[in-house]
């Protein structure tokens, strides 16, 4: 039986310990079901010994962790954006058997990325990745998360009632749903594009709100987080973001 790690010199008796595969997870490394899969497949060691238990308690930071004879420590951390196509789902892998998000990346030798919030199957557009879960959270943060900015088609032409109504927003289900900002981008004979800006994200925000008015959702896209645009990045591509871009949306980028 391998026993937890003798605590190291000066760490206090009180240092958290958490289980090995949240802490491979909370480094970007892999989901943590991903890293229960590694740990019992013998790839993890702690202070030089192989660890099966993916409940093994550690002290991060305090103690030499290694996937794969590499550091934890090691991995680079890496951003990317990745323009969504509609009708794929915004998870690792879908019990449903459903295209997932993960498809636009079959091709890319790249390491494990998150999503940075979601979009629902039938949304498209701006969707962010990383293994950096600290700026992951530093985005999603409903109070100092950056806004979000969505054109979203509807089958009605909009009064200025209806958009001040949207701002002022109303109570569904005990959550007081509203949008930051609303403005018509181009109207036709039996629809109209709208620019909804969101400075905070529930479920299915956008289409609930105008559920409540009896508008149906004919598209929507999400064109920019923040600062960071879409622009005329191809449907179902994806690129890394520069370290200003990183740094716009959520603080410094980190390299380990």
């Amino acid at each position: 039986m391998i026993r937890p790690p003798r605590r190291p010199a000066g760490v206090a008796a009180s240092s958290p310990r958490h289980g090995l595969a949240r802490v491979l997870s909370k480094q970007g490394l892999c989901s943590r079901t991903e890293a229960a899969r590694w740990i019992q497949a013998g790839r993890v060691q702690v202070d030089g010994r192989v660890v099966r238990d993916p409940e093994f308690p550690i002290v991060q930071g305090r103690h030499r962790v290694v996937v794969d004879g590499q550091p934890l420590d090691a991995a680079t951390r890496l951003y990317v954006m990745l323009n969504k196509p509609r009708g794929l789902v915004t998870t690792v892998r879908d019990e449903r058997g459903r295209d997932t998000v993960y498809r636009c990346f079959d091709d890319a030798a790249l390491p494990w990325l998150a999503p940075v919030g979601r979009l629902d199957k039938a949304s498209e557009g701006l969707l962010l990745f990383s293994n950096d879960p600290a700026w992951a959270a530093r985005i999603t943060d409903p109070e100092t998360g950056p806004e979000k900015t969505y054109h979203v088609q509807i089958d009605r032409q909009p009064d200025d009632a209806l958009l001040a109504t949207l701002v002022r927003g109303i109570e569904i289900e005990g959550e007081h749903l509203r949008a930051s900002a609303v403005r018509v981008l181009r109207s036709g004979e039996r629809n109209a594009w709208l620019e909804i800006v969101l400075d905070e994200g529930r479920n299915r925000h956008i289409r609930r709100l105008l559920e409540a008015f009896d508008i149906a959702v004919l598209r929507l896209v999400r064109v920019a987080i923040g600062p960071l645009c879409l622009g005329e990045l191809p449907k179902g591509q994806w690129c890394p973001l520069s370290a200003e871009e990183v740094a716009a949306l959520g603080g410094d980028a980190h390299s380990a």
